[in-house]
């Protein structure tokens, strides 16, 4: 089999790799929008949430106050660096 032969067959065979997977890249967009048009026929899609379990939800998820939320925040990544530096520290 001559260099030319080989490079050819190659070559052949690149193009079909990859027209296999952009094949199954269609079918996978296709299936997908396929799905998405189920789940909206039979509105699945939809979370349902009963009246009484908003109620609860909303009684026990109070808003803090964004200041608040913040200074937690910053406080959390502090100790995180700080731990971080300390385990760099002993090993």
């Amino acid at each position: 089999m001559t260099i030319s032969q080989m490079l050819g067959q190659s070559g052949l065979l690149t193009l079909l790799g990859m027209a296999v997977v952009f094949a199954f890249i269609i079918i996978l967009i296709v299936c997908m929008n396929v799905l998405h048009c189920v789940v909206h026929a039979l509105k699945l899609d939809k979370d349902e949430v009963k009246p009484a379990a908003k109620a609860a939800v909303k009684a026990v998820a109070k808003p803090v106050p964004a200041a608040a939320n913040n200074a937690v925040d910053k406080k959390a990544i502090i100790a995180a660096i700080a731990m971080a530096v300390h385990e760099k520290e002993n090993n």
